[in-house]
């Protein structure tokens, strides 16, 4: 890892770390304790079961775009591979968008297939899980709203949720429209400036970009053109979004506080507008967007909320922390033998 990666690393960490202190010290970190030492074990595992079951979904999502891209993966090898992909979205600033680079060097050596490729993989999972996550936003706040007054928390976290999907669909749809412009002329902008740094002359390094740009792109078109696969990857990432909801249901369940199902569905999605910050995997900033949101929509004591929040990022964060850390070992190690 180089200087300024670090560098980030431990200034995103060191306020994650902040983050989580400031939020323990505001709920107080006496309740929590109690709340989390009654959580019933079962449940707990319950929980963790339901996490694996979104990973699994999710690395089935990844099988399927690579699939469609002639990189051939065992269900195993998806699950390693998107475990370790987790990892790197996880140990990163800005989670998806500085875990991606890792995670395509991850694919590409795993599945023998081009940079490029990997990025396309790892990208389109990324990008169609917004999808169901917009709908399931519009379909449980609306649902939510028919029997209770949505506060301004709620709707000012729909609003800038949409606002920011709006502005990355938009900006997706903009390079998609003008990507020929985009393989003509970002190499020759990009070209020159690299070669002074490169040992390699601006011609080659233009070249270089332009040919590994239009192979992404190229990718990226069979994946989109392949209509029911891209279907069965849809639902795939529905399912996931279900399970990690389903698991934040089941750790109120823990803690006894059980909560109505359908909140969930639209807060976790909501929440993971905080992973587009400079913590490492949005931690810190997700746990506290959602005890913000789960405050004015459940009722419960933040103190219980924080508790059964700490058990859902135990199952969708930590573990596969964990998973995706070994995987990532182990598969960089056979993939450079």
């Amino acid at each position: 890892m180089e200087g300024p990666q670090r560098r980030a690393l431990i200034l995103g960490a060191g306020g994650a770390v902040l983050l989580l202190a400031v939020l323990f010290v505001v709920v107080g970190v006496d309740r929590v304790v109690d709340a989390l030492a009654r959580a019933d074990p079962t449940l707990v595992a319950a929980a963790a079961g339901l996490g694996l079951c979104w990973l699994t979904a999710w690395s089935l999502m990844l099988r399927a775009v690579l699939g469609a891209l002639d990189v051939e993966m065992s269900v195993w090898t998806a699950f390693l591979v998107y475990s370790g992909a987790a990892f790197a979205n996880n140990v990163t600033p800005f989670g998806q968008a500085g875990g991606e680079p890792v995670a395509a060097a991850l694919i590409s050596k795993v599945g023998e297939a081009r940079y490029e490729t990997g990025l396309v993989g790892i990208a389109s999972v990324d990008v169609l899980n917004v999808v169901p996550s917009v709908s399931l936003v519009f379909l449980g706040v609306g649902s939510y709203a028919a029997t209770t007054a949505v506060g301004d928390r709620v709707g000012f976290a729909v609003a800038s949720a949409v606002a920011l999907i709006a502005a990355i669909v938009s900006a997706i749809a903009f390079v998609w429209r003008y990507r020929v412009a985009v393989v003509d002329r970002v190499p020759g902008a990009i070209g020159p400036f690299l070669g002074r740094f490169d040992r390699f002359d601006a011609e080659t390094i233009e070249a270089g970009l332009a040919d590994r740009l239009g192979n992404f792109f190229a990718d990226i078109e069979r994946v989109g053109t392949d209509r029911p696969r891209l279907l069965g990857i849809v639902a795939l990432s529905l399912l996931g979004w279900l399970f990690q909801a389903a698991a934040l249901t089941v750790a109120f369940a823990a803690i006894g506080h059980p909560i109505s199902p359908l909140i969930p569905v639209f807060v976790v999605p909501l929440s993971y507008v905080a992973g587009a910050t400079p913590l490492p995997g949005g931690l810190g900033g997700i746990e506290a967007a959602l005890v913000g949101l789960l405050v004015p929509t459940t009722g419960v004591a933040a103190s219980a909320i924080t508790a059964a929040v700490l058990v859902f990022r135990g199952a969708v964060y930590w573990l596969p922390m964990v998973i995706g850390g070994a995987s990532a070992s182990a598969l960089g190690v056979e993939a450079f033998e």
